[in-house]
């Protein structure tokens, strides 16, 4: 069993359950997954499995280091790069694929993306602060307000709102449902919107991987 695998994002729509009524539903295209490199507690440190999209449309030009460290698993080499935990249950090794099917529907999955990047922006748009009075004369309306602290400590402390860069933040969406998960097309759909834009990279992992790994349910 593993963790999760390597998406992309392809665009929402809806679906309609046996009720009739729309569900918003995101479309991911996931894996399949090619397994590169098997990290261990005994020689790295840690155990991992290193998964690679394969199939995937955009192409880059692997450096020296890198073609060498596919050709150690006779993998041509892949654009992205993930590790996942798995349980040493079962024997895995480079070169085994996975696939949309290691979800089953109504599974709950955590996803991980890249939030739309949206520039600088200031604190209302930022932030959500109300800003200041909309009379006429004010010369305050959307404005940060104060951001010392008088003569102590004498400076903006550290984490205060600000404007700034806004988006491009790595995000989760914890707990969304499977509504569906196609081995031969390498679709899922799940209910709810994912981070980022059409065409970007998503992690999906499984809520539960924990107590399924260690063969407990969440009922004991």
């Amino acid at each position: 069993m593993i963790e999760g695998i390597i998406g992309k994002k392809i665009g929402m729509t809806q679906n309609f359950n046996d009720s009739g009524i729309a569900i918003p539903v995101t479309v991911i295209q996931a894996g399949p997954c090619v397994v590169i490199q098997k990290k261990t507690e005994k020689i790295d440190g840690y155990s991992v499995l290193q998964l690679g999209l394969a199939n995937d449309n955009s192409t880059r030009k692997a450096i020296k280091t890198e073609i060498g460290h596919f050709k150690k698993s006779g993998i041509s080499p892949v654009k992205v790069l993930k590790e996942f935990h798995f349980s040493d249950k079962e024997e895995i090794n480079p070169g085994d694929q996975f696939f949309a099917d290691i979800f089953k529907k109504g599974e709950r999955v955590h996803i991980v993306g890249t939030s739309k990047g949206k520039g600088f922006a200031g604190v209302i748009k930022r932030w959500g602060f109300h800003g200041g009075r909309k009379t006429h004369g004010s010369m305050f309306h959307r404005h940060a307000g104060s951001t010392g602290c008088s003569a102590d400590p004498s400076r903006v402390m550290k984490g205060k709102k600000m404007p700034g860069q806004m988006g491009n933040n790595r995000v989760t969406v914890k707990n969304l449902t499977v509504i569906e998960a196609d081995k031969e097309k390498n679709l899922l759909v799940v209910k709810g919107a994912v981070p980022g834009a059409n065409g970007g990279y998503l992690l999906i992992k499984k809520a539960d991987f924990l107590a399924q790994s260690s063969g407990k349910s969440k009922k004991e």
